[in-house]
């Protein structure tokens, strides 16, 4: 996997967490800086972490499921990017909130880095280097999400719906592009 293949799949996989980065910068009555670091802490350190778990996951099934495992990568992005093309495009009604305390971070940094489990798993098939993956996931989703906090701030809820579409039809030409690979002579 090329370093840009790879710096799609942490683009597309960081547009849940830019569009909650997004939400957060709403609730903000002014730009604080500290929040959207800590934001991108929160929500970076999840990213990368996820797909370590993933792959941990994956390598224990990847030798049983080599013959098949491409269908399983496409599968798993393309899931994921439907269902973030469906809630970009019918966002459900979330309550903007500027905590950035643990109870508040904590479910959210989970929820948005589930998808980066399963994209862990398909790294173990494709046998993927982990920890730049994961670095690269982890940096981009932080710059991305502090980026996310400012627009927030600026622009409002304009940008949500479009990350979260830009996410989903990335991670599932991904997905296209490795089933490709494997299917071709």
């Amino acid at each position: 996997m090329s370093i840009i293949e790879l710096f799609l799949i942490a683009c597309g996989l960081s547009m849940d967490a830019m569009a909650a980065s997004v939400c957060k910068g709403l609730s903000t009555q002014r730009m604080d800086w500290k929040k959207a670091v800590l934001t991108g802490i929160w929500f970076g350190g999840f990213q990368a972490l996820m797909p370590a778990a993933g792959y941990l996951l994956g390598a224990q099934f990847e030798g049983r499921i080599a013959a098949f495992d491409h269908w399983i990568a496409f599968s798993l992005l393309s899931i994921i990017g439907l269902s973030m093309i469906r809630e970009g495009k019918f966002p459900s009604e979330e309550k903007a909130d500027a905590s950035v305390s643990m109870k508040s971070m904590l479910p959210m940094a989970v929820a948005t880095s589930i998808d980066a489990l399963a994209v862990g798993v398909t790294f173990a098939f494709l046998q993927a280097e982990l920890i730049p993956a994961a670095a690269l996931i982890g940096g981009t989703t932080f710059v991305l999400s502090v980026l996310g906090v400012r627009l927030g701030a600026i622009f409002g809820s304009r940008c949500r719906s479009r990350a979260e579409i830009a996410g989903g039809i990335i991670l599932i030409v991904m997905g296209a592009k490795i089933l490709l690979e494997h299917l071709a002579p």
